[in-house]
């Protein structure tokens, strides 16, 4: 903590380690703090009990929040013919085939969402040594790998949010920004961890919930209570 600037310290000192909050409590602990030069995300940290070696508890998905998280998402779609005119209409930053993964194969990745229909993915599979590491990787199980790219694509455009367990067990999820009204960081926060719970793993006994924190890009953490 002494290597930590004096306004992180000054944060730091509203916040009791000892304690875990209520998502009300702890969003407005989060607003008191002293702000930043922008406006940083913030974020909801879940660690959980999870083996992900085990297919059933590699939790992943995609969901869309009760207030977006206040930041535009550039998608990209995978995709020829009528389906590429369908996702470009839709509002798609960026529309390929071959061309388009030629392109993130030699590094671009200046997107957040990649988007691709099923008779795509054959010709996409190597990509996945370069997408998979970064999270970007089309797939069926967080609705980027599907034959309705209009939705996929107007549904990510406007917040629609991937999450994956990393292989210590953990998912962190941007819930919004610092400017965001207290009420609607409380509902997106509230969201988030009514979902995360209602995906725990059937074969799991008990709670799973090892330690969640909310803070944003540069603050403390807030442990909360989601007992």
């Amino acid at each position: 903590m002494k290597k930590r600037s004096k306004k992180y310290r000054k944060n730091a000192a509203l916040v009791d380690p000892k304690k875990r909050y209520d998502v009300a409590s702890a969003v407005g602990i989060l607003k008191k703090f002293d702000g930043m030069k922008f406006d940083q995300t913030v974020d909801v940290s879940f660690a959980l009990l999870l083996d992900v070696k085990k297919a059933e508890q590699a939790l992943r998905g995609a969901i869309s929040l009760p207030h977006g998280i206040g930041k535009a998402r550039k998608v990209v779609v995978f995709a020829e013919g009528a389906d590429a005119e369908a996702a470009k209409a839709a509002g798609a930053d960026e529309v390929g085939s071959d061309d388009l993964a030629k392109k993130v194969e030699g590094g671009w990745m200046d997107f957040d969402v990649a988007i691709a229909v099923p008779a795509m993915m054959k010709k996409i599979s190597r990509l996945g040594k370069v997408l998979g590491p970064q999270g970007k990787m089309p797939s069926p199980k967080n609705g980027t790998v599907t034959e309705n790219v209009t939705n996929a694509v107007r549904e990510f455009k406007a917040g629609k949010i991937e999450y994956r367990a990393d292989a210590g067990g953990s998912i962190m999820v941007a819930v919004g920004k610092m400017s965001f009204a207290p009420e609607k960081l409380k509902d997106n926060v509230s969201f988030i961890v009514d979902h995360i719970r209602s995906i725990k793993p059937a074969g799991l006994k008990g709670n799973y919930f090892r330690k969640v924190v909310l803070s944003g890009t540069m603050t403390p953490g807030i442990p909360l209570d989601v007992q």
